[in-house]
């Protein structure tokens, strides 16, 4: 049986990146995204939130950092994958998150070349950070069992 694991949202950052360094030296940015979804039900408009998750390694984190702040529109794609792990106490964690392989940024550029809103009669401009998959994913500091690399999984 065929498989497929691809995510594509939009959304906006609810804090600044998070960049850190593994001890190999690779940038690892952890986002976190709220997308939200308009609907009407009943004649009445609703909203739901939703907040992801987020991690870019290598060139791509370090725009990130660079580039985006709490607010900043993007667009993320990449794959989805499920983290376990175990507290110092004992207890057991897991949860879901987005592993980006490309994070295209949304916001209009500023004069000053942040991102951010521009003037009203300036053109919209979008900067695309290149795939991570140019840059070698090391593990990730501070998380047991993740190599980091999807590649190495046997199937």
């Amino acid at each position: 049986m065929a498989s497929l694991n691809r995510v594509f949202l939009a959304g906006n950052l609810t804090r600044d990146p998070e960049v850190r360094y593994t001890p190999s030296g690779a940038a690892v940015a952890d986002l976190r995204l709220a997308s939200t979804r308009v609907y009407t039900t009943d004649g009445q408009r609703k909203e739901e939130t939703c907040f992801i998750d987020v991690v870019v390694w290598g060139k791509p984190a370090e725009a990130c950092r660079e580039y985006l702040a709490k607010g900043s529109p993007v667009l993320v794609e990449g794959i989805l994958q499920f983290d376990q792990w175990q507290t110092e106490s004992g207890e057991k964690r897991s949860r879901h998150r987005i592993r980006a392989d490309r994070v295209q940024f949304l916001g209009r550029a500023r004069a000053t070349g942040e991102m951010g809103d521009a003037p009203a009669d300036g053109p919209p401009v979008e900067r695309v950070v290149p795939r991570a998959a140019s840059v070698a994913p090391g593990p990730k500091a501070g998380a047991p069992g993740e190599t980091g690399d999807v590649d190495d999984l046997p199937f």
